[in-house]
């Protein structure tokens, strides 16, 4: 899902038609001005091709978790929740107008809120449930591999997406057993990475990457798609969708739900807060000197002592 356009072609005649229909509403009988228009245009459209992208092919088969799920998907590409708001405003308004055409029979927006600043405990998965993810690539096939390596690695370092798409090959350092992760803001961190994900990248690098290489577009980046591009977010998102479902996980899976398992699981097995913090290169710790500047030995040792894959 590219921020800056929206291709129409993509979509289903059912959504086209009915966004067609709104547009045409909001601009005759609501006399809205024409940035108005565009705006909600612009926010409809993306809504619809996340749809298209998840396999819902009309808003009548639409339900409310996939709007929750869209808004945070634009959390994950980093729109404010100001800008969340915009888009549910825009949603709320298309399911209120399917609603009184009767194209709808319920609006499935109108329970849906932008979540709050105060932060809610995270979801998380088991072990068993994360491992149960992992085995899902079928490691027969190049793409297998690489997926593997890509699960393997969010969950050994709990980064976030952008970070996992930015990795570059020399940023894995196999000897020391660390990876070099550039986050918000650019600012570098070096986390521990256990040995299984530094053996499923070992397997992707010697095997598999030259496959999906050329050399005009990689740039060193670490994982790649079948065009030897950098993988988007959307691949990524898509990617831990299609595994939990195979692995019949009950539970709404995304892709930082492993970087809380990752937290989560370090602190249940009595790692230190602090070291975890570090590795997630949270900033409200970047001004403590006693967080920033813990022994980097230390912090490989707590990651190979208490997560489970370490």
């Amino acid at each position: 899902m590219n921020p800056s356009n929206h291709p129409k072609e993509n979509l289903s005649q059912d959504i086209k038609k009915d966004l067609k229909n709104f547009i045409h509403f909001i601009s005759l009988e609501k006399g809205l001005s024409e940035n108005t228009k565009e705006s909600y245009e612009h926010d409809l459209h993306r809504y619809a091709e996340y749809l298209n992208s998840i396999n819902v092919e009309s808003f009548r088969k639409a339900e409310s978790k996939n709007i929750s799920e869209f808004l945070y998907l634009l959390s994950e590409f980093g729109l404010t929740a100001a800008s969340r708001s915009r888009y549910l405003s825009s949603i709320r308004s298309l399911h209120k107008f399917l609603l009184s055409s009767r194209i709808v029979d319920k609006n499935i927006s109108e329970n849906i809120d932008i979540p709050k600043s105060e932060k809610k405990l995270p979801e998380t998965l088991t072990i068993n449930e994360v491992n149960a993810i992992l085995e899902v690539p079928n490691t027969e096939k190049p793409a297998g591999i690489r997926d593997r390596a890509i699960l393997e690695t969010l969950y050994a370092c709990g980064l976030r997406v952008s970070e996992l798409c930015n990795i570059k090959t020399k940023d894995i350092l196999f000897e020391a057993e660390i990876i070099r992760v550039f986050g918000k803001g650019s600012k570098e961190r070096i986390v521990p990475i256990g040995s299984s994900a530094l053996e499923w990248i070992d397997r992707y690098l010697h095997r598999v990457r030259h496959l999906f290489a050329k050399q005009s577009k990689t740039e060193d980046i670490l994982f790649l798609n079948q065009r030897g591009a950098k993988l988007t977010r959307m691949y990524i998102w898509k990617l831990v969708q299609k595994c939990a479902i195979t692995a019949e996980i009950q539970v709404s899976v995304h892709p930082h739900i492993f970087r809380h398992s990752f937290a989560t699981h370090l602190l249940e097995g009595g790692a230190d807060l602090r070291a975890v913090q570090e590795m997630l290169g949270h900033a409200d710790i970047s001004t403590t000197q006693i967080y920033t500047h813990l022994d980097r030995d230390y912090i490989k040792e707590v990651h190979k002592t208490f997560h489970p894959r370490g």
